[in-house]
């Protein structure tokens, strides 16, 4: 195999690992954001329950003082029946005792569909405490390793691209631009085997000559279909 071919192999399959540590690098803060994410989600699942709890304590002292404030009513109006001696205005002042006690039964059977609720609802803020407290040990465990890993990728990277560049330098400047240049267009198969006089990158026959030269290992040869260059699979 010629020296050049060897050279870009090896140089292929550090730009090879260097992309794909790029590439992890790069959906570092997607993964980052989806746990994120995540946790965002159980915290608003747990806000939204201890939120209807409190949402249902208001509601409940509202209905107490408008229940207190009905029977403050009935007492007045109880009085006003003992004073007066018109029987209409007794009967009037009647009704409206009937009417607001109507209303504090409806206001007493309300609070205790609240009590109920409650009930429920804390049991709710139990569990949604519990699956919390577990998904935050989980995704800040999963982060610190996340930042783990970038700082593993980046000190990879930074060795193969010193590595890169040290192998670049022993290759002609022209055969490396046009190495470059396909490397970049054909993703990542600049170089690639001849096998039974096809290309291994596009996988096109080539024509017998090719074939030819690129057996006889003594220049640097094109696929005349792709343009990656070809070495000799035996």
């Amino acid at each position: 195999m010629l020296a050049e071919i060897e050279q870009l192999l090896v140089l292929q399959d550090r730009d090879r690992k260097i992309r794909t540590l790029r590439q992890e690098l790069k959906n570092v803060p997607l993964e980052r954001k989806d746990l994120e994410s995540r946790l965002a989600s159980q915290t608003e699942q747990l806000n939204a329950v201890k939120q209807r709890a409190k949402e249902i304590e208001v509601e409940k002292k509202k209905l107490e003082v408008e229940a207190q404030a009905k029977r403050d009513s009935i007492a007045k109006f109880k009085t006003q029946q003992f004073q007066t001696r018109k029987n209409e205005e007794f009967q009037a002042l009647g009704n409206e005792i009937k009417h607001f006690e109507a209303d504090i039964q409806q206001i007493e059977d309300r609070e205790l569909d609240l009590m109920e609720e409650a009930e429920k609802v804390k049991s709710s803020i139990a569990i949604a405490d519990k699956d919390f407290a577990q998904a935050k040990t989980q995704i800040d465990s999963q982060l610190a390793d996340l930042e783990g890993k970038v700082g593993s990728l980046e000190k990879q990277l930074a060795e193969l691209e010193a590595e890169r560049t040290t192998i670049a330098e022993k290759i002609d400047e022209d055969l490396l631009d046009r190495y470059s240049r396909l490397f970049a267009s054909k993703g990542d198969a600049a170089v690639v085997p001849l096998e039974h006089e096809v290309c291994m990158g596009c996988h096109m026959k080539i024509t017998t000559q090719t074939a030819v030269r690129v057996r006889g290992e003594k220049e640097v040869v094109s696929c005349e279909q792709c343009g990656r260059i070809l070495y000799y699979a035996e």
